[in-house]
């Protein structure tokens, strides 16, 4: 069997990764250029790095975002992250089968979309059996910084056995210039640790608590249960694996409700009868396009670059019901079309 670090440092798996890291506009950053210009040479170097084991993870680009809130981002140099998408593209193959088939989080053919549609089926499903039920929204005090990253590693032991695999993978998380615990959320891999990490939340809520309607997208997880006392049991005991054997807590986002209150996550405010996209989406939409109205009245922006920014908020908007809500906002900026010929919000009509 091919070893996991053969597989990681093979050249066509490094070419493929340095592909992913040009992906849109990153491809006209600085280092990425200087990179490209002697792209195989460095390519050579980085492999023989890999390979004799003289690999050194650089220092990490730091900066804030702010939206949906203020987060501090730890970037990697072009050359760690290209060493990060060959690590993903395998950990992707051995854990793909391993993970239950509701996570949806940075794993190919799921995403937030998904996620609600689970999360809506759920309650549909408690409400049509029991006529009503209830709701349990967890969420992880400041999951991707409290991390414990030497509990991570034997998580890694218990499915990975390549030791060459395992150093370069405690050479990514050591890397981590977030203190004695956490992992940085921009690094590429930090996403996959994320999962492998709730994997054996995942686990314990559904091989030993038997949770029917679990969701997990990330650190968010959502159950949906008939009782309130059933709720409540549920809470205490994962709770209790989170703190015992993950070195977790939950912040004070988590609490239980009934079915018929919603549930605002993962980007939409569901019902069992409709979606609806959160107040902090509409918000932002408004004050982006008022925004770049004023850009392109100033021709900063052309009205193509304008529409291009607005569909991807519009792909959106259109896996809930806010037909009404995007007419009102897009009103004033005519070349906006919410709608195209052929579509009704989304929806393809084609005639017979």
């Amino acid at each position: 069997m091919t070893k996991l670090f053969n597989k990681v440092i093979d050249y066509k798996n490094l070419e493929v990764s340095y592909k992913n890291t040009k992906k849109g506009c990153r491809k006209f950053r600085k280092d990425t250029i200087l990179f490209d210009m002697c792209r195989e040479r460095n390519l050579v170097r980085l492999w023989r790095e890999l390979k004799h084991k003289r690999y050194e993870m650089g220092s990490y680009i730091r900066f804030k975002v702010y939206e949906p809130k203020e987060r501090m981002v730890s970037a990697p140099r072009i050359k760690d992250k290209i060493v990060q998408f060959a690590v993903h593209n395998i950990l992707q193959e051995v854990y793909m089968p391993v993970f239950i088939n509701t996570s949806y989080a940075c794993l190919e053919g799921r995403g937030t979309h998904k996620a609600v549609e689970n999360v809506q089926h759920n309650m549909r499903l408690c409400k049509w059996k029991y006529g009503d039920g209830w709701v349990l929204k967890m969420d992880v005090r400041k999951f991707f910084y409290s991390i414990n990253r030497d509990i991570l590693k034997n998580i890694l032991r218990k499915k990975i056995k390549d030791t060459d695999m395992l150093w370069l993978l405690d050479k990514i998380i050591d890397s981590s210039p977030e203190g004695e615990k956490g992992i940085p959320l921009g690094n590429v891999t930090s996403q996959d640790f994320a999962n492998i990490y709730l994997n054996e939340v995942d686990q314990f809520a559904k091989r030993y608590l038997g949770i029917k309607w679990y969701t997990r997208y990330m650190d968010d997880i959502i159950i949906v249960t008939k009782t309130k006392h059933e709720a409540q049991e549920y809470l205490g005991k994962i709770k209790w694996f989170l703190k015992e054997k993950l070195d977790l807590e939950t912040n004070r986002k988590t609490k239980i409700f009934p079915i018929s209150q919603g549930v605002n996550a993962y980007g939409y405010k569901i019902w069992t009868t409709h979606k609806l996209l959160r107040n902090q989406s509409k918000r932002a939409m408004k004050r982006r396009i008022k925004a770049m109205d004023k850009k392109l009245r100033n021709g900063k922006m052309t009205e193509k670059e304008v529409v291009q920014a607005v569909n991807s908020w519009l792909g959106h908007a259109r896996h809930s019901n806010s037909f009404n809500l995007c007419k009102k906002i897009f009103k004033k900026y005519p070349y906006v079309k919410i709608e195209k010929e052929g579509e009704y919000f989304g929806r393809i009509f084609r005639s017979c």
